[in-house]
């Protein structure tokens, strides 16, 4: 059987994220979505239960998905749930710069490769950074994200950021 996992913050997911794993899941028997909590990255919006029922709402139609969220190395992740590959989007030349060398760190660490999937040209410049800027002034991102996760969105509050 062969296991894609497809890591992220995914904070909030969107419609490139699930593109991806839309894709995915038609190359692998299982898809493996899992929420990751990155202290690179700035205070989340959503905190991971949160994210894995989202996107577990989201990715509903499709039957060979399953959510888990995880606080480790990747590659633990990766041998918990025998991964045949790391699926990783991407959306331009930038992403690819880091995500290469995130792949052959957790090759050498694991011996699992990474398969990049581009996200089509209609979902190329949605990032979850951007959907919470503009959530957070008052946008309208429900063109961006799946119902599930729109009306998350709506049930957050924003107070005035000065």
């Amino acid at each position: 059987m062969t296991v894609g996992l497809i890591p992220g913050s995914f904070d909030p997911f969107h419609n490139g994220h699930l593109e991806v794993v839309e894709r995915a899941a038609l190359i692998f028997d299982e898809i493996v979505v899992a929420a990751i909590r990155n202290p690179q990255k700035s205070e989340a919006l959503f905190d991971l239960d949160e994210r894995r029922e989202m996107i577990a709402e989201s990715c509903a139609h499709i039957a060979n998905v399953r959510i888990v969220s995880i606080a480790t190395l990747l590659v633990n992740v990766a041998r918990d749930v025998q991964a045949t590959a790391i699926v990783k989007g991407l959306r331009a030349v930038s992403d690819f710069e880091s995500e290469l060398q995130m792949a052959q760190m957790n090759r050498s660490l694991s011996g699992v490769e990474t398969l990049f999937i581009p996200t089509s040209s209609t979902h190329s410049f949605i990032a979850s950074k951007l959907l919470r800027e503009v959530t957070r002034y008052g946008g309208d991102v429900s063109a961006f994200v799946p119902a599930p996760v729109i009306a998350r969105l709506r049930e957050k509050s924003f107070g005035d950021d000065e």
